[in-house]
């Protein structure tokens, strides 16, 4: 039964995490794109991405509530509420990501107060309008790539995230050096390709979505079904802005922790980057496998199976420990090799592959507690959980890993024990009080 059960949650997450993977070295190659124009554009393309990174994952948990009702309804084989899931949560995400990128646009100035180099500051405030603009195609790709998710029908959202990398690549090229006739704009040009990619992505997908027999019996809006209800709205936004939040928590956590971790020095934050980025990539296969669990198990509880939902939960998360196992040792045995592909500099590959040992130790739970959050969220648990991830990333990891740091002398190793401490309470958190709430659904007479 659990063997079963893993097959179909690795079945369904395999195109959603090769297009997390898809969307990750997207944004490598940028920075690397943005770095050969100089330093300083790749500093103020840092300084705008962690500008634009919490409100932005915020909306994601918007978009994230899409897939969540949707696969529900699906689960209770309702085309009808399927087709009203869609309309309602398609012109949320619209209304977020407008609310959202004018707020960044006319907030745009904060980067002159942010204590950092007036020139990068300088450079950084064209591209943040950019990007923000960026976001609200970006966003409405994302609602119906989730509404697409929700029928279990993934693959057309991750071969576009594919295509989205060397679309995005070539407008670089063009735009950033000046090929082919066009103007070299440098950093704004990356800007420009970022939203001319995301645009074209969203217009291919909702042609898709309009378009192909999969979802012509749910896109056909009609009577009831497209209305706006505060009801509906109401039960996305319970879904959504917990999500959203679960989300912001983690990445604030790791943001605030990179500032600190910069403010001792040039070679422990250049090593955290590294260290942090090499993490981020088998991170995106654990997300991937979170929605995928939270899809499957939002179906079961629209059948109001708990057997499959306890069946589904228990398979992923013995998944989760095989994957961060595997991980963890590919960590140990390459934590030299891995940095070098970043730099050559001594001291930074030698606190790198420091650091490389203590992102192995937190792979299972990095992991764990992904999963735990979306299986959680697939039975529509989403605000006791956002309690919890605060507890266990700002009430115990980051004043651990401060005082580790600090106080006793550990610098950014005592960071990452605190990043180690954070994610193994979220993840005994969460898993337990999953594994709690299936048991007593089960019991219920």
């Amino acid at each position: 039964m659990l063997r079963e059960q893993a097959k179909k949650t690795i079945k369904l997450s395999l195109p959603i995490i090769f297009g997390e993977l898809a969307q990750m070295s997207l944004h490598l190659i940028d920075s690397a794109m943005i770095g050969a124009v100089g330093y300083k554009q790749l500093a103020a393309a840092a300084l705008v991405i962690s500008v634009l990174n919490i409100p932005f994952v915020i909306g994601i948990g918007v978009t994230i509530s899409v897939s969540q009702m949707v696969s529900l309804a699906h689960g209770k084989a309702d085309a009808n509420l399927i087709s009203h899931y869609f309309y309602n949560g398609f012109w949320l995400c619209a209304a977020f990501a407008v609310v959202i990128a004018l707020a960044l646009v006319f907030s745009s100035n904060i980067l002159f107060h942010l204590g950092q180099d007036a020139e990068v500051a300088q450079l950084a405030q064209p591209f943040l309008r950019l990007l923000s603009f960026s976001l609200v195609p970006m966003l409405l790709f994302l609602a119906l790539k989730h509404f697409a998710d929700g029928l279990q029908k993934t693959r057309a959202a991750m071969i576009l995230s594919f295509l989205a990398v060397p679309l995005n690549v070539f407008f670089n090229w063009l735009l950033i050096f000046g090929n082919l006739g066009f103007p070299r704009l440098e950093l704004i040009g990356a800007g420009w390709a970022t939203l001319l990619t995301r645009v074209l992505i969203f217009l291919i997908l909702g042609a898709i979505v309009l378009r192909h027999p999969a979802f012509r019996e749910y896109t056909k809006i009609r009577g009831e079904q497209c209305k706006l209800r505060a009801r509906t709205l109401k039960e996305l936004l319970h879904i959504g802005i917990p999500s959203g939040l679960q989300m912001g928590l983690e990445v604030g956590a790791f943001a605030v922790s990179a500032i600190l971790i910069g403010t001792i020095n040039a070679v422990s934050l250049a090593a955290h980057q590294i260290a942090i980025t090499c993490a981020a990539m088998t991170f995106m296969v654990s997300v991937g496998l979170s929605q995928g669990s939270s899809i499957r198990t939002s179906n079961a509880l629209g059948r109001g199976d708990w057997r499959e939902i306890s069946a589904i939960g228990k398979s992923t998360l013995v998944i989760s420990l095989l994957f961060g196992s595997f991980c963890a040792l590919g960590f140990i045995v390459l934590r030299s090799q891995l940095p070098l592909a970043f730099t050559d500099e001594n001291a930074v590959v030698a606190l790198a592959s420091t650091l490389m040992l203590f992102a192995a130790i937190f792979q299972i739970s990095d992991s764990l507690q992904a999963i735990a959050a979306g299986l959680l969220r697939g039975i529509k648990d989403v605000r006791v959980p956002t309690i919890l991830i605060a507890v266990a990333y700002w009430l115990i990891g980051i004043p651990s890993g401060y005082l580790l740091a600090f106080y006793f002398n550990l610098g950014a190793i005592g960071m990452w024990l605190g990043f180690i401490i954070g994610l193994t309470f979220s993840a005994l958190f969460l898993t337990v009080r999953f594994l709690k709430m299936v048991k007593r659904h089960l019991d219920l007479p």
